[in-house]
């Protein structure tokens, strides 16, 4: 009798095992989020609950590769729980110090039959958010793999509504509108940039996005069959290879960004988390700052003595204005369409053959300059073209540092294949042992690496004010969408500070002296709403100095403390408050319906502050540069009324 009752125990607990095989979940830190992944027919399909609300059903995950499929006749080894917490520093970040803590598993996955491939799904559970990727454990029979796709889906539960950017291709420099459609009216087959940000019932947010792209290729969306499918970027040359790697190897992080408050995603250090810390032993030489760019305004200089174009003086004169108002860089691209440095080909997106980024053309002493601008305590940054930059790199690199470059803008990359991405970190990786900061133009978007390599400030990855130069796609509506799609991936390089604003009736295109349509409150809103770390003061001297609000932008720091979103609706407003020491400091941004706001400043400590505020005048319809600005002392609780005239905005500076 006691063998058959030690039988049937033994019989029971294996049954248990086996069907545990079968399924795995997770559960978030808080008990909110839940993932759970099944195998069923022998193939692995996952779901997320929020609040046990199902926001993505069972969703088909998978690989094609050269030697076959694998995704059906897979069993599940023994899962690998455990959790994870630190806390950690950003050099450049949303907040200065991040306390992580999470819930893990390692699902192996292994073929039945065939060559018995393993590979590992790790999944990590936070308060705001789901992450997975995939790992490729070193074993016998496979050193190596040659990925056609990462068979990743997203299979959306009901209608949400989505906020998305379609792509012509995967060639691309990620500049478009933003489109505010609901999820059964996107089209079929058509590339979709990531972030996405998608409304869910009942008050629920949800981002899908990447983090720690790094010796892969970049992932957009496409609609097939009724649920988004991740789609890589492909090698180039040809369109069926995404990915060569030797094993071990492992993917990015495919993020879920959830949440009943949607300024939670905004305020959210999940992509930094789940990249690797930082790999630069000596950061004291960092220094985010403010910038001229002088080829938005179109170089230009007032009445001179001197020759405006390529030489010591037109570059004297940014510099005198920088350190005239506390601006920490100033930035050299050329003139006209000739760059500062030797270069034969057409216009600045070609380089010709006989380019050469260590060789400035003869008006040019780069080291002169460099000498005055430090002098002046203002740091020099170079445009540059990433292909003959990438040519001759290291000595490109060691040559900067003995002239005194500070950094470098990197431009038209408009790709983010496997061998670009490779690319991307190899610059970053190098600029740093030589002390020089990036910021990447015609680029992708961030997946949180300015953890790993804080020398990279900025990136561009989306439509910005340099196309008011050509055309009239800006606006503040379109403004309005980045914090809520383009700014969850990570710091977005913007060319702000056009102080010419006018009603959009008189809007015209000019090259020179570019015109904006959004009120000034609107643009000071922007450089608090928008993270970066290079922050762009792209107008004339005269445009600035003497001028309302500029005062704003001469006290603002680059760097940050603290992140609270305290208003926010999606593609319609929101209210950013950002902590640098003992200060704060609050934009609200608005698309082009007037409204009002409040804030209420329960985030305060018990202390006496000032509050200088900024807002729109009641004429900017007809003078959008107008703005009304109050000083008043503030104290914890206070609450303060923000008017926000159509394409306005608002800014305070509390102290």
């Amino acid at each position: 009798m006691k063998r058959i009752n030690l039988s049937i125990i033994l019989l029971l607990l294996l049954s248990q095992y086996g069907f545990a095989q079968k399924t795995v979940s997770l559960l978030s830190p808080d008990g909110r989020l839940t993932f759970s992944l099944k195998l069923s027919d022998e193939y692995p399909s996952y779901k997320i609950m929020f609040k046990k609300q199902i926001l993505i059903k069972d969703s088909p995950l998978g690989f094609d590769f050269d030697n076959g499929t694998f995704g059906t006749g897979l069993k599940i080894n023994k899962p690998i729980y455990r959790t994870g917490s630190e806390t950690y520093e950003l050099v450049v970040g949303k907040t200065k110090t991040v306390h992580s803590q999470y819930k893990e598993v390692t699902i192996p996955f292994e073929e039945k039959k065939a060559q018995g491939r393993k590979i590992n799904m790790v999944v990590r559970a936070f308060d705001d958010g789901i992450a997975f990727r995939y790992e490729f454990p070193k074993q016998p029979d496979w050193s190596s793999y040659i990925m056609y796709d990462e068979n990743t889906t997203f299979n959306l539960e009901g209608n949400p509504k989505a906020l998305t950017l379609f792509l012509p291709s995967y060639t691309s420099s990620h500049e478009g509108p933003y489109t505010h459609l609901n999820y059964n009216d996107i089209e079929e087959n058509k590339l979709m940039d990531m972030p996405i940000m998608l409304e869910c019932p009942n008050n629920i947010f949800m981002s899908i996005t990447e983090a720690a792209v790094v010796d892969y290729a970049g992932m957009y969306l496409m609609k097939e069959n009724g649920m988004f499918v991740g789609k890589l970027s492909p090698l180039p040359g040809q369109t069926k290879i995404k990915v060569k790697a030797d094993i071990p190897h492992r993917t990015p992080w495919r993020v879920i960004s959830i949440s009943d408050r949607v300024g939670a995603i905004i305020e959210s250090n999940i992509l930094t988390n789940l990249n690797e810390p930082c790999k630069i032993e000596d950061t004291s030489w960092l220094r985010p700052g403010k910038t001229t760019f002088t080829w938005w305004n179109g170089n230009v200089v007032p009445d001179t003595t001197f020759a405006p174009g390529n030489n010591f003086d037109t570059n004297k004169y940014y510099i005198d204005f920088a350190a005239r108002s506390g601006l920490d860089y100033h930035s050299i691209y050329g003139y006209a369409e000739q760059p500062w440095y030797v270069d034969d080909g057409f216009d600045f997106g070609t380089p010709g053959p006989n380019s050469d980024i260590t060789k400035p053309i003869k008006p040019l002493d780069m080291k002169a300059i460099c000498k005055y601008a430090h002098s002046q305590g203002v740091g020099i940054h170079l445009w540059i073209n990433w292909k003959p930059l990438y040519a001759k790199i290291d000595e490109a690199f060691a040559l900067f540092q003995e002239w005194g470059i500070s950094g470098m803008m990197v431009d038209f990359m408009d790709r983010d294949d496997q061998e670009m991405i490779r690319i991307q970190e190899e610059i970053l990786a190098k600029a740093a042992k030589h002390h020089l900061f990036i910021q990447f133009h015609g680029s992708s978007k961030p997946s949180g690496l300015h953890r790993t390599y804080p020398n990279e400030f900025t990136r561009e990855g989306t439509m910005n004010y340099e196309g008011y130069k050509w055309g009239a796609e800006i606006n503040a509506d379109h403004d309005i969408s980045m914090p809520f799609t383009r700014l969850i991936a990570g710091a977005t390089d913007y060319h702000l500070g056009g102080f010419r604003a006018v009603p959009e009736n008189k809007f015209k295109v000019q090259f020179t002296n570019p015109l904006v349509t959004s009120t000034r409150c609107h643009m000071l809103a922007m450089y608090v709403v928008l993270e970066s770390y290079l922050g762009m003061v792209c107008d004339t001297p005269p445009s600035y100095e003497g001028q309302p609000g500029f005062d704003f932008i001469q006290k603002l720091p680059t760097v940050w403390d603290e992140i609270k979103v305290l208003n926010a609706s999606v593609n319609e407003y929101i209210t950013i408050a950002r902590r640098n020491g003992d200060s704060w400091y609050i934009g609200s941004l608005n698309n082009s319906e007037a409204r009002a706001l409040s804030v209420t400043l329960d985030f305060l400590d018990n202390k006496e502050y000032t509050a200088d505020t900024y807002a729109d005048s009641k004429d900017v319809d007809v003078n959008p540069n107008h703005l009304v600005k109050l000083t008043k002392k503030v104290k914890k609780g206070d609450v303060i009324e923000l008017p926000l005239a159509a394409s306005g905005g608002s800014v305070i500076r509390i102290y």
